[in-house]
């Protein structure tokens, strides 16, 4: 159960509350052909009117992703990380119908009652952690329709218990082997996305016919469109059990530290020993997780959250995509071990630390901003802010800041400087012989690119004349003088 709310935040989750209680009484009246209760008009937030070149990638990205991340397990498991080697070999035996389908029967993993046992109980139990664990009340930011929803911020503690549990009952009882995750990573591959698969489609029939919110879903008129992006902006499952935080943060981010370590147990069954480069690994994804955790709240109202509509792009990215991509540095050690140079070894450290500051530096001073509403100091002088006006679909008029000041006059993106730092980092723990570890960087820089460019049309369409303000301001969007 969570702890008792502060005083002088029990009206806010009161109204939240009334709020939730309201919609969802109407909701259950809502069916698949009446969608009258959703968002209609031209609403910050979610594209509403799609184009057929808007429905294309979503499409081949649902088709071919699950295969991409099938064909980079192949790849480490039996081909020691190459990317090259499957298709050099499968085209000397011709890409014929037989000859592929030969592949994929000896290489591709295969479901196994182990894998499905391990995935779902991990899942079932982070949902009980998720519900029973003690924790503040944190608040995102106003959705377009105009709530502001409660989320109990308890991860940290989550984290705490997973892990603790994990090395006392496999170092400490011997009850499993610590490498059980490696051990089971294709088994947990097709469960992980059988799983991905079967929220999506709920979230797309929850949508419909039980939305948690109804006046803030979406309808794009493309089923294609609406399963990838999703409809619900905030699914949930009672007051509290918010879909986007749980599986984004509980069987994704918890597992990501898990993962590391499992791995690097079995480095240590494989060689004796756990190699420099994988405990380097260990330590930046721990530090990247923990400060996850620990700043919880302020993920509250980052863009997954505070703008992300709920659908396969983040059902299935973060039962299958987050755990097993962001973690493809981990298989490549166990495959490659790499001892590295105490210089290397340095300089890599150095650029992680590095790139954690800016990251953590450039998001607690737009934290700073907003408790203070912009009475306070940024590298020893006044906040620069400008004060906005937004207005949500039920017609009320909200104010917020847009910060000129600090990183964020450097450029609108200045975080995603010191996100791309750290994902660097830890892909060259790998060293330069495969190009397989170095997927992850080039994966986050496209990837925050584009969000680069959905936050830029998002906050046109919300602030308007404000945000054309900020933008003549601080012209740059992430690189100063290059982007």
């Amino acid at each position: 159960m969570a702890k008792d709310i502060k005083p002088e935040l029990r009206q806010r989750n009161a109204t939240s509350s009334n709020n939730y209680s309201s919609s969802v009484t109407n909701d259950s009246k809502t069916n698949f052909n009446e969608n009258k209760l959703a968002q209609v008009g031209k609403t910050w937030g979610r594209a509403r009117d799609v184009s057929f070149a808007d429905i294309l990638p979503p499409f081949f990205i649902m088709l071919l992703c699950p295969y991409l991340v099938i064909y980079f397990w192949t790849s480490c498991t039996h081909y020691d990380c190459s990317i090259t080697t499957p298709i050099l070999l499968l085209s000397e035996k011709g890409f014929t119908i037989d000859t592929i389908a030969d592949f994929i029967f000896e290489n591709f993993p295969k479901p196994t009652v182990e894998g499905f046992l391990l995935y779902f109980g991990w899942l079932f139990f982070q949902g009980f952690l998720y519900s029973i664990l003690p924790g503040k009340i944190g608040f995102g930011q106003t959705t377009p329709a105009g709530h502001t929803l409660p989320y109990i911020v308890n991860g940290t503690l989550a984290w705490i218990v997973t892990h603790g549990l994990f090395v006392a009952l496999s170092l400490g009882l011997n009850l499993f082997p610590a490498s059980i995750i490696h051990d089971n990573w294709g088994g947990l591959l097709i469960a992980a996305n059988v799983q991905g698969y079967l929220l999506s489609f709920f979230s797309y029939w929850k949508a419909h016919f039980y939305p948690t919110f109804a006046d803030d879903r979406k309808f794009s008129g493309s089923w294609i469109y609406d399963i990838f992006w999703g409809i619900e902006f905030n699914p949930r499952f009672g007051k509290y059990f918010d879909f986007k935080l749980f599986f984004n943060g509980r069987p994704g981010i918890v597992a990501w530290t898990l993962i590391n370590f499992s791995f690097a147990a079995a480095q240590y069954n494989n060689i004796g020993y756990v190699t420099n480069s994988m405990i380097l690994l260990n330590w930046l994804h721990f530090l990247y997780v923990i400060d996850f955790f620990i700043n919880e709240d302020w993920y509250l109202r980052t863009i997954d959250i505070a703008h992300d509509h709920f659908g396969f792009y983040l059902s299935w990215g973060d039962c299958v995509w987050l755990p097993f991509m962001y973690t493809l540095q981990s298989h490549y050690l166990v495959r490659n071990p790499i001892d590295l140079s105490w210089e290397y070894f340095s300089l890599v450290f150095f650029i992680g630390h590095f790139g954690y500051y800016v990251f953590r530096a450039t998001n607690w001073q737009k934290d700073v901003v907003r408790r203070t509403n912009g009475d306070c100091l940024i590298w020893g002088k006044k906040a620069k802010v400008i004060r906005t006006k937004f207005e949500t679909s039920d017609g009320k008029i909200h104010e917020s800041l847009l910060l000129l000041s600090g990183f964020w006059g450097v450029s609108r993106h200045f975080n995603y400087v010191g996100d791309l730092l750290i994902s660097l980092a830890m892909c060259l723990t790998c060293g330069f012989a495969h190009l397989l570890p170095y997927f992850y960087v080039i994966y986050m820089t496209i990837l925050l690119v584009a969000r680069i460019n959905r936050d830029h049309h998002r906050c046109l369409g919300k602030y308007g004349k404000y945000w054309e303000e900020y933008c003549r301001a601080v012209p740059y969007k992430l690189i100063p003088f290059v982007f």
